[in-house]
């Protein structure tokens, strides 16, 4: 039995990266993790959404992704997509200096709430490299493992999709580039949406309205990057 299966996964990303879950690598983050709960430490997100990310956009619905860091490591808070929080909880930071340039760029009403299920549900794959982390301890588990799991998800949705549309905001996001094929897939780039950079160059990027064009060009449809009120 491949350690795959015992995982909850889309059925296109389990094929993809079922060779990844039996790494060593991959065996030593479960045991890391089971150690963690185990000595009582509170890990985020919960264990079932801990790849709410790939569930939620299969692999071959995917037309645009976002590479976030870590997830969000307040009670209430992380739920497996990058930027995005639990319906409720307040919005955070750079996801209202997303939302400012959607409003400027596309005249978007910025939401209530902060919860991104509906761009995901549309193909956009909200991708954190870190999928878990400790509660109050920024980047706790990025060097636990995640990286190359989520360095191969980013290769293995280049190699499979023929015309994607990267969103690259911030250096952490952009050390990723190398990872994608950009001879057919479109990276757009700039600064990290956080409220210490955004002023430098997120707003007023664009981004939103040349990703869909991009999409459009292609033949496929934009994305509706406004979110109903829950």
């Amino acid at each position: 039995m491949s350690a795959a299966d015992k995982v909850k996964l889309e059925a296109g990303w389990k094929q993809a990266l079922q060779e990844e879950f039996d790494k060593p690598y991959m065996r030593e983050l479960g045991e890391f993790l089971r150690a963690e709960k185990a000595a009582g430490k509170v890990i985020y997100p919960p264990g079932p959404l801990i790849f709410n990310a790939l569930n939620s956009t299969p692999l071959d619905q995917v037309k645009v992704v976002i590479i976030g860091q870590d997830p969000y490591h307040g009670p209430g808070q992380a739920h497996g997509l990058c930027f995005s929080v639990q319906p409720g909880v307040k919005t955070p930071p750079s996801l209202v200096n997303i939302y400012k340039e959607l409003k400027r760029d596309l005249n978007i009403d910025i939401p209530s709430h902060g919860c991104l299920q509906h761009w995901a549900d549309q193909g956009v794959l909200l991708l954190n490299t870190s999928l878990t982390v400790e509660q109050a301890m920024a980047g706790s588990h990025a060097a636990r493992g995640w990286q190359p799991f989520t360095d191969k998800v980013i290769e293995v949705v280049s190699a499979h999709q023929p015309h994607l549309v990267f969103l690259l905001w911030g250096s952490h996001a952009q050390s990723k580039e190398k990872l994608i094929d950009t001879t057919k897939h479109l990276a757009l780039k700039s600064v990290h949406p956080s409220p210490l950079s955004a002023h430098r160059g997120f707003i007023g990027n664009g981004h939103f309205s040349r990703c869909n064009k991009f999409l459009e060009q292609n033949g496929m449809q934009p994305i509706d990057w406004r979110l109903p009120e829950l």
